[in-house]
């Protein structure tokens, strides 16, 4: 079929599936309508496996109400259940100093704290979103808060509680890329300095430290000033962490009129994680690779997870909208059809989440404390998103 044809086809079909499928199984199954908030241990059928509540999912829910609302359709009962996560999240994950839980109760009574501050990121996304489809300029600054809080709490040493002891010197690629999608959500709603100064951060770091051109690879752990650290976890390559990065750089790269840099640097990082990821036999992405292409460590190593698929879709497509450079609307056809060929449950709704390298599924539930509504719908509401901006371009 010809491009315009591709992309209506692709944007209906995301449109759609958020519409009938997506948002309709966590309404119905997620929605905790006695407490507040979502539940994301379901089963394949939506039954509820366990009331533990993952704080990140929280915002992550909270976020993806509001992005699809002002993005695909403004549908009330998707922004009343994101104003009902966001209630919860205020009056229950939060402790006096201003940290997010990682697990609360049903009713919102602390389970977990982890040393990350990954909840607080997907939370501050939510308010900034929020704040956008309402136009209520108090939970930008609730989103901004909490962004700065995070950053304190990174940057204040005794704070957070260091993953190695002083004897292991190293940082990391995740809080790194996070923080700059946080940055880029808030600024669309409000504007201060630490924002884009954070952004900067981000981006030298990603260029100096974590790019390691002699592997053609962004590595996900390095030393305080980038150095290669010869270990099974400095030798990691997360193919899907990457390319998420990479399409988080092409926002940045957009709303800095199309900031020449910054697109080559996603296109690199965009190409080399590809090359690492995508599995010739089978296809998909699959989780981790090493750089010196030993054995890696993690016994999910070659699976493919639900939400490497996701970043590829987008990126592929974010690529193609700004280069037209056709090799990357083929990439778009690789990963779209191998994943709407293996994820989708045609009998209960909703996507599986885990496969075996060979795109059998590994367990059928729909959710847990990590996967729940965030990256499948996120990704529709930016292909269609995306789709409809190529469009008007051709």
């Amino acid at each position: 079929m010809d491009t315009r044809t591709y992309l209506n086809y692709w944007a209906e079909l995301y449109k759609t599936d958020m519409l009938t499928n997506i948002m309709p199984f966590w309404l119905r199954y997620g929605v905790d309508k006695e407490h507040g908030g979502i539940y994301t241990c379901v089963a394949r059928n939506g039954e509820l496996m366990d009331s533990t509540k993952s704080v990140w999912f929280q915002g992550r829910f909270a976020f993806t109400c509001c992005y699809a609302y002002n993005n695909i359709e403004a549908r009330p009962e998707w922004l009343e259940a994101a104003k009902s996560t966001l209630d919860f999240i205020e009056e229950h994950c939060f402790d006096r100093n201003g940290r997010m839980y990682f697990e609360v109760a049903a009713d919102g009574t602390p389970l977990r704290m982890r040393r990350y501050v990954f909840s607080e990121s997907f939370a501050a996304i939510a308010m900034a979103e929020y704040a956008l489809a309402t136009g209520d300029k108090s939970y930008a600054e609730k989103a901004l808060k909490v962004f700065k809080d995070m950053r304190r709490f990174l940057q204040t040493p005794g704070i957070l509680e260091p993953k190695y002891l002083p004897t292991v010197q190293a940082q990391g690629h995740s809080i790194t890329m996070i923080l700059i999608n946080v940055a880029s959500r808030i600024k669309k709603v409000i504007n201060d300095p630490e924002l884009d100064e954070q952004i900067d951060t981000s981006l030298h770091a990603l260029k100096s430290y974590f790019i390691h051109p002699e592997f053609k690879a962004l590595l996900e752990t390095v030393g305080p000033k980038g150095e290669f650290i010869d270990t099974i976890n400095g030798r990691t390559i997360n193919p899907g962490h990457c390319i998420e990065t990479a399409w988080f750089l092409l926002d940045v790269a957009m709303d800095r009129n199309r900031d020449k840099d910054i697109i080559d640097l996603a296109l690199t990082i965009f190409d080399w994680s590809w090359e690492w990821g995508w599995d010739p036999k089978y296809g998909g992405i699959i989780n981790f690779r090493d750089c010196k292409n030993l054995p890696p460590q993690d016994y999910s190593q070659d699976m493919k997870f639900w939400w490497p698929q996701t970043e590829a879709i987008i990126a592929s497509l974010y690529a193609y909208k700004i280069t037209k450079d056709p090799k990357y609307l083929q990439k778009h056809r690789q990963i779209s059809e191998w994943t709407y060929a293996h994820f989708p449950d045609p009998q209960y709704g909703e996507w599986f989440g885990y496969l075996h390298r060979d795109g059998s599924v590994a367990q059928p539930a729909k959710g847990n404390l990590f996967k729940g509504p965030f990256h499948i719908p996120r990704m529709m509401t930016k292909g269609y998103t995306l789709c409809k901006e190529i469009l008007t371009e051709l």
